[in-house]
């Protein structure tokens, strides 16, 4: 059974310029012990779609069409309260940008314990000494508990974020864009640690990015998003080797590639639409070399082109 399964997701924000369609009809799922990368240029909708599926969204967002079932149980039917108690324990999300994550008046030991005070039932001097054991689980000295945020580094704020996402033993943990800001070897280490941490516990991870040369070794599965929509899924091999979409094509041609012709790499040409009046026909078409008359008018359909490979592109129906 699918751990996680969302369908024909729509989140969407008001604004006082008029309705912002952020996650537009968006589906996709992961099973247990699977590790998902969700990539695409920034304000594509990746966030919102974690928000989402954590019922997390600001008071402006609000869900407006879909099904998000986790563990086999929608959602978007539960309470408030029901809520609370499925944060943490069901789904967890390591946020983007530690620094400002972090309540900088409370120990990061303090920080961790709250949570598992709240959710376990346990006292808070056990509450402690489990985040003591969690930080060793992070490789972070366990007697740096009783420092203050401001006392770690980048890297380690990051994995005291970890530490505190994994506080309750979550079913699904959620990483949004958890290598922001760190340097090249951090950020491997801390990928490393996501890893690792997500085969020893055999937990379900989503990993939001804007890099997909980071996703190769640490997913299992890539949606790519443009404009609010999955335009293209599958496995790394099937995005790596065999990307149907141009979109897709054209991220990866954006990263260097050692094994290749030495270029300076090219990138994409304009920005992502405007979701408050995105573009008829396919979103991607006013930045497509490959874009025709039909791209322009109706919006392509998600089609299966092998396995679980899927494309949302006029190109694969008229390449057959």
């Amino acid at each position: 059974m699918n751990l996680l399964e969302v369908r024909n997701l729509k989140t969407y924000f008001s604004t006082t310029k008029g309705m912002l369609k952020a996650v537009d009809d968006v589906s996709f799922r992961l099973e247990s012990g699977q590790a998902l990368g969700l990539v695409g240029e920034s304000g594509c909708g990746k966030t919102t779609s974690a928000l989402s599926i954590a019922r997390l969204l600001p008071k402006e967002g609000r869900i407006e069409g879909g099904e998000i079932f986790l563990d086999g149980h929608d959602v978007l039917l539960d309470s408030e309260s029901e809520l609370r108690k499925r944060r943490w324990r069901d789904v967890s999300i390591i946020f983007q940008g530690a620094m400002n994550a972090l309540n900088p008046v409370l120990t990061v030991g303090e920080q961790i314990a709250e949570a598992i005070v709240l959710h376990e039932r346990l006292s808070k001097e056990e509450a402690l000494k489990k985040s003591q054991e969690l930080l060793d689980l992070v490789e972070i000295p366990r007697e740096r508990y009783k420092r203050y945020p401001h006392e770690f580094s980048g890297g380690m704020k990051q994995r005291a974020m970890i530490a505190m996402a994994l506080a309750c033993d979550p079913k699904l943990i959620i990483g949004d864009e958890p290598t922001t800001a760190l340097d090249v070897m951090i950020q491997a280490q801390i990928l490393n640690l996501l890893e690792r941490l997500r085969r020893e516990r055999s937990m379900g991870m989503i990993l939001i990015t804007h890099d997909l040369s980071i996703l190769g070794e640490t997913c299992d599965h890539i949606a790519v998003m443009y404009a609010g929509k999955i335009v293209e899924t599958g496995t790394v091999t099937d995005i790596f080797e065999h990307a149907r979409h141009p979109y897709t094509d054209r991220l990866i041609r954006c990263f260097p590639n050692i094994h290749g012709k030495k270029a300076i790499p090219e990138g994409i040409e304009g920005y992502p639409p405007n979701l408050l009046d995105p573009p008829a026909g396919c979103r991607f078409h006013p930045r497509c070399e490959y874009a025709f008359d039909r791209c322009r008018v109706e919006e392509p359909v998600t089609r299966h082109v092998g396995g679980e490979h899927t494309v949302a592109c006029h190109l694969v129906e008229e390449t057959r």
